[in-house]
């Protein structure tokens, strides 16, 4: 399965569960900036406890690996679960939405897009760059910078207000500078 075809399946798994979502991570920074490798596909899910119920109880045993107790607790924690294509390899990260106004902005945000040959939903690029700061800012990751600086070179229509409205809100200056600055370095 490529992950073009496990996007779709997964994606279509989630509209018939009734569970609206979106494509973020490398997959969404890549298609809005310079693209990078990957080996799995992170998607922020909005599910209630039933959709998410009938999500993991469809998914056929023999195709895919998922943890139904793992689902459930991170819905009510609303942190993340893992579906992994047993074929391939290939792993996706459910994240639940955060309950918070940034990640319910980002969420109703979310754009149809047309991904890896699939109808799906995409986090736009700027709350990908408000992402991938943040999670720079968790975790010190280099490669969080490297794709906002990507997202910042190919999008010339980026809301820069917006972004900067997030920025001061989630405290994320001292990031934002520096990938300003690395920006600026690199013309």
């Amino acid at each position: 399965m490529t992950l073009g075809e496990l996007l779709a399946s997964i994606g279509q798994r989630l509209v018939e569960a009734g569970i609206p979502y979106m494509v973020t991570g490398s997959v969404a920074s890549s298609f809005h900036g310079e693209p990078r490798a990957t080996r799995d596909l992170d998607l922020v899910i909005d599910p209630s406890p039933e959709a998410l119920e009938r999500f993991v109880g469809d998914l056929p045993a023999e195709k895919f690996y998922v943890d139904r107790e793992a689902a459930m607790a991170a819905l009510a924690e609303r942190s993340q679960f893992n579906v992994v294509d047993q074929a391939s390899g290939w792993k996706v990260d459910l994240m639940i939405r955060k309950d918070r106004p940034y990640s319910v902005q980002a969420f109703k945000r979310r754009l149809p897009a047309e991904l890896l040959g699939t109808s799906t939903f995409l986090a736009t690029a700027e709350d990908m760059v408000i992402a991938k700061l943040e999670w720079s800012k968790a975790g010190g990751s280099e490669r969080q910078l490297r794709d906002v600086v990507g997202i910042l070179a190919v999008t010339h229509t980026l809301d820069d207000r917006y972004v900067e409205q997030w920025v001061a809100r989630l405290e994320l200056g001292d990031v934002w500078a520096t990938v300003r600055r690395a920006r600026e370095a690199n013309g």
